[in-house]
């Protein structure tokens, strides 16, 4: 978990909003923007000793733990500072929906998803319902063996498109490795983002 020290936290420029700075959240699994927030360094503080995401409400005009009524807390990932030292990014990851709407963000997915993120929520809805000429859709439909051996035939071509030093040919076929498997997930009804996990505890 990266935080910020002391010196860090002094060296931020706290004069431009009366003691306060914009905090950006950001999914630290999935990279979507949660929500803007304003901190004052008591929020800091409070945020990397509890590791849940705090700001001042400047409605309330106190220190405001996100979740602290619907209990759908962010856990701290990472705090930064930018170049400037006059805002922070922060990386959470979310109980629940982040905003007040029940949404996961405070903008329109279609403005802050990621790439990956938009495509799996497309793979899910080809899953559900897509049209007859999708080539997704006809995977579902053609079950679980097929889209598993999909899997394999597209990691034996990684690995030849690799071995031959073919690096255009090895973009495709890690693209169609990384979609079928993305495909594959969903049928199990499993998501990218408990891979992710697996991976962040391995890392840990």
């Amino acid at each position: 978990m990266k935080k910020l020290n002391d010196e860090q936290i002094c060296s931020i420029d706290w004069q431009k909003l009366n003691g306060l700075v914009p905090a950006i959240v950001q999914d630290f699994h999935s990279g979507q923007v949660l929500m803007l927030g304003y901190m004052n360094e008591q929020a800091i503080i409070k945020t990397q000793v509890e590791e849940k995401v705090t700001f001042f409400s400047r409605s309330k005009n106190r220190l405001w733990t996100k979740g602290e009524s619907s209990e759908n807390y962010l856990h701290l990932k990472s705090i930064a500072v930018d170049c400037d030292n006059d805002a922070l990014l922060i990386q959470a990851v979310p109980d629940g929906p982040t905003c007040h709407l029940n949404t996961p963000s405070c903008w329109d997915e279609k403005d802050v998803d990621p790439f990956l993120l938009n495509l799996i929520k497309l793979i899910e809805k080809r899953k559900q319902k897509g049209p007859s000429s999708s080539y997704t859709r006809s995977l579902f439909e053609s079950g679980t063996k097929r889209i598993a051996q999909k899997v394999g035939e597209e990691g034996v071509e990684t690995a030849l498109a690799a071995a031959t030093e073919d690096k255009q040919e090895l973009i495709n076929e890690a693209s169609d490795l990384i979609f079928h498997l993305l495909v594959l997930l969903e049928d199990q009804e499993l998501s990218f983002k408990q891979v992710i996990n697996r991976l962040d505890e391995r890392r840990n």
